[in-house]
């Protein structure tokens, strides 16, 4: 079963089963000071949820005055009339409104996820934006999770979101046949179903510049020089705080699918160490980031640290392979499948080509590639 979304039409708000008394406040030739009433949410004798309803309504008005006035009602509408209209079964725009206005209102948001009319759109702009408390309440509700599996992607690409939650959402969507439109959904998978046997990460050692670059992009991430670094467990012994350990020793102490979602989500410096790691799952994950840039894939491709799959990523990313460094490293690296590497001989400089017909750092095959393709060019 995909998660891929459907496209939805606009949703609109049908006025016609407001009371008769909203009705005629919603009417085009209403008095504007009646109209102007009614967007602040003063309607006398309307229930909380045709009050809401009528707001909601006001708010996509056309008079950007009106529209104004009434989302800054929705903002501040007090809690019996908000909490009264969420215990009825408001419609989906509404809906989506409230969502939209009160995402980081845990109170609204466990309404809206029991709400019968809740559509997946309102829910996933509450898992984007969502902070670590609101993620724990959305990520409860199984059967919500299961209906709108976009919510599951939204949850867990929102970086606030606990590692552990986000293990416990992929194993939700393996164990129900969910394939999720996540970077490095398959890998995530086989870590939480234990397809694989983690292997340990290497040592790090700093044997090209792609590695050598790690220590200073982590020191970016240190807290200030004054903060306290260590902590007293129970036992009364200083520990030292995770923050501060070295960045390697912190991916070292996560398990591999703990890994495989920092490899996705993280910062330059954590991608830079996991792209190398000895578990193919986790360092294929990196090389599929959608935070990866083009100047870590030159650093990437230039690398003989990094396991032949990442750099088949590499070559099948056409992005990254626009960059000319990129196509130049991937043939010079003897870790990069012939094949790949063939296909990018074609667009190397003249200059290059004689260079690594010589070059006794390139394996033998690629040698007698660059000069079958210096034949071509001197027949043509």
């Amino acid at each position: 079963m995909s998660a891929a979304a459907e496209v939805t039409p606009a949703r609109t708000i049908d006025t016609s089963v407001l009371p008769g008394p909203a009705q005629r406040m919603l009417a085009e030739n209403a008095p504007l000071p009646l109209r102007m009433m009614a967007a602040k949410g003063i309607a006398p004798g309307l229930k909380p949820e045709a009050i809401v309803t009528l707001v909601c309504v006001f708010a996509g008005n056309s008079n950007a005055e009106l529209a104004a006035t009434a989302r800054h009602t929705l903002e501040a509408f007090p809690e019996p009339i908000l909490q009264g209209a969420l215990a009825t079964d408001l419609q989906t725009r509404v809906l989506e409104w409230l969502a939209e206005v009160h995402h980081g209102d845990a109170a609204v948001v466990s309404r809206l996820l029991a709400a019968r009319n809740i559509s997946s759109e309102a829910l996933e702009l509450v898992a984007e934006r969502a902070n670590e408390a609101l993620g724990e309440i959305v990520a409860a509700s199984d059967s919500v999770l299961l209906r709108f599996p976009r919510v599951i992607e939204k949850l867990y690409m929102n970086k606030r979101v606990r590692m552990s939650t986000a293990d416990r959402l992929v194993d939700l969507a393996v164990r129900n046949e969910l394939e999720l439109n996540i970077p490095a959904f398959k890998q995530a998978a086989a870590a939480i179903q234990n397809q694989l046997i983690p292997e340990p990460t290497e040592e790090a050692s700093y044997d090209d510049e792609l590695f050598q670059k790690v220590d200073e992009l982590a020191k970016e991430l240190q807290a200030a020089a004054e903060e306290d670094t260590h902590d007293v467990d129970e036992e009364g012994e200083e520990q030292l705080k995770e923050k501060f350990q070295p960045l390697s020793t912190q991916l070292g102490n996560m398990t591999i699918s703990q890994k495989i979602r920092r490899a996705t989500l993280g910062n330059s410096a954590e991608r830079m160490l996991l792209v190398r790691d000895r578990n193919r799952l986790v360092a294929t994950a990196a090389a599929t980031s959608p935070l990866l840039n083009e100047n870590e894939a030159v650093l990437i491709s230039s690398s003989r640290s990094v396991m032949e799959d990442v750099l088949r990523v590499i070559a099948q990313n056409k992005d990254f392979t626009r960059n000319y460094k990129v196509k130049m490293n991937l043939v010079c690296n003897p870790k990069t499948p012939f094949t790949f590497a063939a296909r990018l001989i074609p667009h190397l400089r003249d200059n290059d080509l004689r260079s690594l017909s010589k070059s006794k750092n390139v394996p033998a095959v690629i040698q007698t590639a660059v000069r079958q393709q210096m034949q071509r060019k001197r027949s043509d």
